[in-house]
């Protein structure tokens, strides 16, 4: 389900095909060889997943899931669990221009509701698998950079041209397992003197890296 008129008249030009759409506003679509029906504000919040919905909820047909063989960047999700950040995640993905994400098969599902609404459509553009990521890094021929407190120094830190970026559960970061398969480590260097934050939000620190890594391109 993908909910907004904004993103679903994005979808027509995406991988994905629509089968129905629900909408307090008909007049606002015009899609070939979908069924469109109108409904009042009161059915659509029975349908919508959003506490306040605002016009239009469309149900989209999967899609087949491919890995792409060929990227300079890509992340690799470690057991993500909060819908929120995956969306997030997705959306700065989207941002940099990186075209794939791998998700361990325990990441939250992207399809989840909340995913899709905090992703503010970036679903839509960036390649989302799900892999066994132990026997995915296995068979990678790329560096493999995995975020970790005890790494080396973000902003003094030199990026391959290809690799892969690891990112780990929001509660016990990258599992032994993931952390054995890394040819490097980096981490976010603390500047504040408090210690009462531990650490950083996992969607936060991607966003940290992300904007790191593309000032050197």
């Amino acid at each position: 389900m993908v909910e907004g008129n904004k993103t679903i008249k994005e979808i027509p030009s995406s991988h994905y095909k629509i089968s129905e759409i629900y909408t307090v506003n008909p007049n606002e679509f015009s899609v070939e060889n979908v069924h469109i029906t109108h409904v009042s504000p009161t059915e659509l919040k029975k349908i919508s997943f959003l506490q306040n919905p605002k016009d239009s909820v469309a149900v989209c047909e999967l899609r087949e899931a491919k890995t792409l063989p060929h990227f300079s960047t890509q992340l690799i999700l470690d057991g993500i669990q909060d819908p929120g950040n995956l969306g997030t995640i997705i959306r700065l993905a989207d941002w940099f221009g990186i075209e794939q994400i791998i998700c361990s098969e325990d990441t939250v599902d992207f399809y989840n509701p909340k995913v899709i609404q905090a992703s503010m459509g970036s679903f839509l553009r960036v390649n989302i698998v799900y892999e066994d990521i132990h026997a995915y890094l296995q068979n990678s021929s790329s560096a493999i950079i995995g975020t970790d407190m005890d790494g080396k120094n973000l902003y003094q830190y030199s990026f391959p041209e290809k690799f892969s970026l690891v990112l780990g559960n929001e509660g016990n970061g990258i599992r032994p397992k993931t952390e054995e398969l890394l040819t490097d480590k980096i981490t976010i260097p603390r500047f504040g003197k408090s210690r009462a934050t531990e650490s950083l939000n996992v969607s936060m620190a991607t966003g940290i890296i992300l904007g790191q890594i593309f000032s050197e391109k």
